[in-house]
């Protein structure tokens, strides 16, 4: 018996990205440990070193397991929770350095829906081309700007 794969190219992932902390912040997350240790250390030090590791450790496993991905898939922009339809989505344009950090901040589209993560530096806004959709743009943050950029542009082209 022979088994068929799903050669449909329209169904595969052509980007992902989890936006994990960055060292800096995963090493602030882990401070979280020493804290507890210290609270509990004129109680029972053993127990404090050994709780105060125990909580560092699940601190920075539930960050990176908890944060957000980012992909493009089978024609759709994944973002977080959210998804939107690529034919919907007008052209890409990327940001990094100060352009970047204004579009996070002054520039922000008000009128848009945002995935922002502190510690990522580049950005992707896309235009919402749906008349329906009351979210006129889409901001995301990525480390890799120019290649969600051109997923999203070749998604919204198969279609």
């Amino acid at each position: 018996m022979r088994l068929m794969q799903n050669i449909d190219t329209d169904s595969r992932e052509s980007y992902r990205e989890r936006l994990s902390p960055s060292l800096w912040m995963i090493v602030t997350i882990a401070l979280g440990g020493p804290m507890v240790s210290l609270v509990l250390a004129p109680v029972a030090a053993d127990l404090a070193i050994l709780l105060g590791a125990a909580v560092s450790l699940v601190l920075v496993v539930l960050s990176i397991l908890l944060s957000p991905s980012v992909r493009v898939r089978g024609g759709v922009l994944h973002a977080g929770r959210a998804h939107i339809d690529a034919r919907w989505l007008g052209d890409p344009q990327e940001f990094t350095g100060q352009e970047a950090r204004e579009r996070r901040t002054r520039d922000i589209a008000r009128d848009g829906w945002h995935l922002i993560r502190g510690g990522i530096d580049g950005i992707v806004m896309v235009p919402v081309t749906d008349p329906d959709d009351p979210m006129r743009s889409w901001t995301i943050s990525t480390r890799t700007p120019d290649r969600l950029a051109a997923a999203i542009r070749a998604a919204r082209d198969v279609r």
